[in-house]
């Protein structure tokens, strides 16, 4: 397989991957909510952002991976448009302020549900945000994600996380 192949099919794994994930937690939510009514889920300030956090950045992936995938496919280069590359960086500072938001509902929740409040809710909101949190930081930051034998082995052998495809384009607007 050529070089253009290989690429091709990384960036339709990965934009096919974050789509996936984006539509099925709308269904996994809706189900963890009709199955375990106790949870809560539904009424967690904290759940709702935390969601829809994760959701927010789950698109801004999606929308990345999509428009590099069709770059490639129609103009033979997978280099970011710099258009792209411009409101990612300014959304990067967006997504920064709207990640303190779920801690603030996490708080709100706290206290208005306490001394009963749905623990089991409140546990899953924390790992969906803890989720979204990591989402954020593999995206613009560092690569969290290994899942093939070339990043895995390429890791071993530097012993150093990569930077994140993003960081890496948003060293061309210097």
């Amino acid at each position: 397989m050529n070089r253009k192949k290989r690429i091709e099919k990384r960036l339709s794994y990965l934009y096919s991957g974050e789509l996936f994930g984006f539509v099925s937690f709308i269904f996994v939510s809706y189900l963890f909510n009709y199955v375990y009514p106790s949870l809560h889920l539904y009424s967690l300030y904290s759940f709702w952002l935390s969601f829809i956090l994760l959701e927010w950045l789950l698109l801004q992936g999606i929308i990345y991976w999509y428009v590099k995938l069709n770059r490639l496919k129609t103009k033979h280069t997978s280099v970011t448009p710099i258009k792209l590359v411009r409101h990612l960086h300014q959304l990067k500072f967006i997504n920064i302020f709207l990640i303190t938001l779920p801690i603030i509902a996490f708080i709100y929740d706290y206290l208005r549900w306490y001394p009963s409040f749905p623990l089991g809710g409140l546990q899953i909101s924390f790992f969906i945000y803890l989720f979204a949190v990591l989402e954020y930081i593999n995206y613009f930051h560092i690569q969290l994600s290994y899942d093939n034998l070339s990043d895995i082995k390429d890791l071993v052998r530097s012993k150093k996380l990569k930077k994140s495809c993003m960081s890496k384009d948003f060293k061309r607007l210097l």
